[in-house]
């Protein structure tokens, strides 16, 4: 059989051909997995009928976090469970004019034993859920489990250690109650997932 060869002119067009064709599918395998938005003003809300934390912090770039306002919006146990929802939403709506956060982070569904107790508390998670995509903000939850481990590196910490470590983290003069606490908590930890490679990403709602 004959010998089939090609000129060095056609060898080189090859070589030019194979550089091109991996120039061009470097861009294709990057588009793909774009990156998400990234967000500096975070708004985390614990919610809960007689007690909503919530907590708001600045991201900037080579600074640590900074927390611009956290509380706990407190209801009697004497009021009726609508005058509490009317406060949490109208506190919500004011603290979102006020820092006009661009992202919210809510604490994941837990399963309670108590029907009654899950009631009241789908109530209160309903109104700040509602305020919030009100405001036309993304709305994001993470599982408690999952805060405590970014935050304290351990998913069954109690809360005072997750209140210690806040106020650490945000350079607080003095710890936030718990409920505050674990809304600063819920975006402490979502800043965090903005950072790094994720295998599974926070759960938008």
């Amino acid at each position: 059989m004959g010998r089939v060869g090609i000129t060095p002119r056609q060898f080189e067009q090859m070589q030019g051909r194979a550089a091109t064709a991996r120039r061009v599918a470097a861009p294709l395998l990057e588009s793909s997995c774009p990156d998400p938005p990234r967000h500096e003003v975070i708004l985390g809300i614990d919610p809960s009928l007689r007690g909503t934390g919530y907590g708001v912090i600045r991201l900037a770039r080579r600074q640590p976090p900074q927390a611009l306002a956290h509380g706990t919006v407190s209801c009697p146990a004497g009021w009726p469970r609508s005058r509490c929802l009317v406060k949490i939403a109208a506190s919500l709506r004011a603290v979102l004019r006020q820092y006009a956060p661009t992202v919210c982070v809510v604490e994941g569904l837990f399963y309670a034993q108590n029907l009654q107790t899950a009631l009241i508390m789908g109530e209160a998670r309903g109104v700040g859920l509602a305020t919030v995509a009100e405001a036309g903000l993304d709305i994001y939850e993470l599982a408690p489990r999952r805060v405590k481990q970014a935050i304290v590196g351990y998913g069954a910490a109690q809360k005072l250690a997750v209140a210690k470590m806040v106020q650490r983290l945000l350079g607080l003069a003095q710890t936030p109650g718990p409920d505050a606490a674990d809304a600063l908590a819920l975006a402490l930890a979502y800043a965090q997932e903005q950072n790094r490679y994720r295998l599974s990403a926070p759960r938008r709602i």
